[in-house]
């Protein structure tokens, strides 16, 4: 690990699950202070805040839900009376599955409002006072079901794709003030969520790699994307899924 983030204050949202706390860990590794957001679990964000103190780095708990457009307000507006946060993990997310025919209303509302609109409602008020330093990286985690698809995730591939669209616009307004901004598609990680939708012998069949990935493979990707060797990347959508198409 380096130091390379030394000085700046990141903010990951989803920061509950596996994939969030292991991007937040690799971040405060790196030096930065991180903002966990979680929502549902505040006791796993306390917890992951206090391992990451305990492990020589600097984070904090920021427990909002990120579907109330007052209460992210409130939430963004505390975080910025600290200072500018130039590092944004756009990461929260929801499965809620059902084949097209059958999704209720509040599942397709639901999953975009948590991945679409989140990303709105946090990164769009923090983004000025991040300009104004001239560094910043936006990172939006996306999903091989926004490439590919998926059945049963419509909802899903929808929100996910609308974050991939938003990545490569959002990367040419910004690109001229030092701030990067891409989104990585995660394959199949092993997590609560993946685990209970695929066995490990389909794992074996639909992956090259014959596994499923790790957080840490996606944190890895994370770390370097908000790293001063990625500075000339941006607006890219970059797959983690061990060979999976």
């Amino acid at each position: 690990m380096t130091q390379d983030l030394q000085g700046k204050r990141a903010l990951v949202t989803g920061a509950s699950g596996a994939l969030g706390a292991a991007i937040a860990r690799r971040l405060a590794a790196d030096g930065a202070h991180v903002l966990l957001h979680g929502n549902s679990r505040p006791d796993a964000v306390q917890l992951l805040a206090d391992e990451i103190r305990a492990a020589g780095g600097s984070a904090e708990p920021c427990v909002f839900n990120l579907s109330d457009d007052a209460a992210t307000a409130a939430a963004v507006a505390q975080m910025l009376s600290a200072g500018a946060v130039q590092l944004i993990v756009n990461n929260a997310g929801i499965h809620d599955d059902a084949v097209f025919p059958g999704m209720k209303p509040e599942q397709w509302y639901g999953v975009i409002d948590v991945s679409l609109h989140g990303f709105f409602r946090v990164t769009q008020p923090l983004l000025l006072p991040m300009l104004r330093t001239r560094w910043g990286r936006i990172i939006n985690v996306s999903s091989v079901a926004a490439l590919s698809g998926n059945r049963g995730q419509v909802n899903y591939a929808a929100a996910k794709g609308g974050l991939n669209s938003a990545t490569k616009a959002l990367s040419l307004e910004v690109a001229s003030r030092g701030v990067t901004v891409n989104a990585i598609a995660p394959g199949i990680i092993d997590s609560p969520m993946a685990t209970s939708s695929f066995d490990a012998e389909t794992i074996k069949r639909l992956v090259p790699a014959q596994r499923a990935g790790t957080p840490q493979d996606v944190a890895a990707l994370a770390g370097f994307l908000a790293s001063p060797a990625a500075g000339y990347i941006t607006g890219q959508v970059i797959s983690v899924n061990g060979g999976l198409y």
